[in-house]
């Protein structure tokens, strides 16, 4: 799919910040829709299926965290937030509620279409159906992003989380560094080892019997992490 035939919805209710970004992204090729309410966005994803979206987190009928939690129980879009709250837990947040990106306010337009490409790309890439990955008795199947214990219970991980474990996974065996993996999950200029930290950490919560003495999502110290598929 080319640029010309994909859309960009925009969920803003700043005029002004709806028109730069409309032109912004026409100027390069794309499509775009936008939108000024969380409740519109929702609506527009379900009904047009944009390839793209890109969020305010202040918006006038609810906060845009709400867009992203509904939209993510049925739908992979790749969401971009772009706003102004500049704290690591509003950040944090975003991403676990299922968003790809997070562009805080002032925004360089250049690396904004930058991102919306990255995240495009990754979205367009090809998956393997029989792309299975078992950690012991966890079995998670990469392409239908479903995680099953020993018990056949579904273990809840985030998009993002997802995204970490596909990475490590392309490498498997191998050490992958910390900017690989930030630059893959985040793109680049996002690296933040704290984040990326956290995330490891949770995802050895679900993941490992014993998220204290991890088997499978190993560190390498000073280098980054490793995933062994065999104890």
């Amino acid at each position: 799919m080319t640029e010309a035939m994909q859309r960009i919805l925009i969920v803003e209710d700043d005029v002004a910040i709806c028109e730069v970004l409309q032109t912004l992204f026409e100027g390069v090729g794309f499509r775009t829709a936008s939108v000024g309410t969380c409740r519109e966005g929702i609506s527009f994803v379900q009904q047009q299926r944009p390839d793209a979206c890109i969020v305010d987190l202040g918006l006038p009928d609810a906060d845009g965290l709400g867009f992203i939690q509904e939209v993510r129980t049925w739908s992979g879009v790749p969401i971009i937030v772009l706003t102004a709250r500049t704290q690591e837990p509003q950040q944090l947040a975003a991403f676990e509620a299922g968003a790809d990106d997070y562009i805080i306010k002032p925004f360089s337009g250049l690396e904004l279409i930058a991102r919306v490409r990255a995240v495009t790309r990754r979205q367009l890439r090809p998956t393997q159906a029989d792309a299975v990955l078992r950690l012991g008795s966890v079995e998670i199947n990469l392409e239908k992003r479903v995680t099953v214990d020993a018990h056949g219970r579904v273990l809840k991980l985030t998009p993002l989380e997802h995204r970490i474990l596909e990475h490590l996974a392309q490498h498997a065996g191998s050490p992958v560094t910390h900017d690989q993996i930030m630059d893959e999950v985040w793109g680049p200029e996002q690296a933040d080892v704290r984040s990326l930290r956290v995330y490891v950490a949770s995802l050895r919560r679900k993941l490992e019997k014993d998220p204290a003495r991890p088997q499978f999502l190993l560190t390498e110290v000073g280098v980054g992490y490793r995933l062994v598929t065999e104890p």
